[in-house]
């Protein structure tokens, strides 16, 4: 009996590294998508698969692709709460901890389809590094069980609050925080390819990392550099 074809479609190293070790259910092969051009209907056609996943895409995924295969992506909110662009940030900027990761119907409104499975997230402490590589796990393991039990979506339930994407100019680290607002908001932006959080002094850029909070006290290290004209 021929395996049926699992597509992983996913941008980030963390969710690349996972795919590597991850092992689909009984009866199943796994393909890693992770470059946008390679994401196309003719591709797809030829795969032929049971489910494509998007535990990390930063692109519009087109409309041939989404009608014609089972398409489901992972959303970091309890939907349809904080529908919307860059949902670790907005939860964390909002002193919201306590999350849901829901795995979603892909279908033309963002972030509007049916639910297959929600899965409890804390976002209380670590980078946003850590907190995305925590996701991963989670989103594979979900991927599994919504394989495994062949869970079927169902639609959204409640009141839908947007959130909107944020821009590199919002990672301007604000004024009069406190010290777990400012080791949050340094934390929610400490990943590889998001911009750090940062302020200027005179000419130089100052970036911060590795954020800790101990005793109402903020460390963090500081990368000055000077910006080319």
């Amino acid at each position: 009996m021929a395996l049926q074809t699992i597509v992983i479609a996913t941008i980030r190293p963390w969710n690349i590294k996972r795919f590597k070790g991850w092992k689909p259910p009984s009866g199943y092969r796994k393909v890693l998508i992770e470059r946008k051009e390679d994401l196309t209907y003719e591709r797809l056609r030829k795969l032929d698969p049971a489910y494509v996943f998007f535990p990390h895409w930063s692109w519009l995924i087109p409309a041939d692709i989404f009608e014609n295969f089972n398409c489901i992506l992972f959303h970091m909110t309890d939907l349809p709460f904080g529908r919307g662009g860059s949902p670790m940030q907005n939860l964390i900027v909002r002193g919201v901890y306590k999350t849901k990761v829901s795995a979603i119907k892909l279908e033309a409104g963002l972030d509007t389809g049916p639910v297959y499975l929600k899965k409890p997230l804390d976002l209380s402490k670590g980078s946003a590094q850590e907190l995305f590589e925590k996701l991963s796990a989670l989103c594979f393991s979900m991927a599994k069980e919504i394989i495994a039990k062949k869970l079927k979506p169902k639609a959204q339930i409640g009141t839908p609050v947007i959130f909107k994407r944020r821009s590199p100019e919002e990672s301007a680290i604000p004024t009069n925080l406190t010290p777990r607002q400012l080791y949050d908001f340094i934390r929610m932006l400490d990943a590889e390819g998001y911009p750090h959080a940062f302020t200027r002094h005179g000419e130089y850029l100052v970036e911060f990392t590795q954020a800790k909070l101990d005793d109402q006290i903020v460390t963090a290290k500081a990368t000055f550099t000077k910006p080319k004209k």
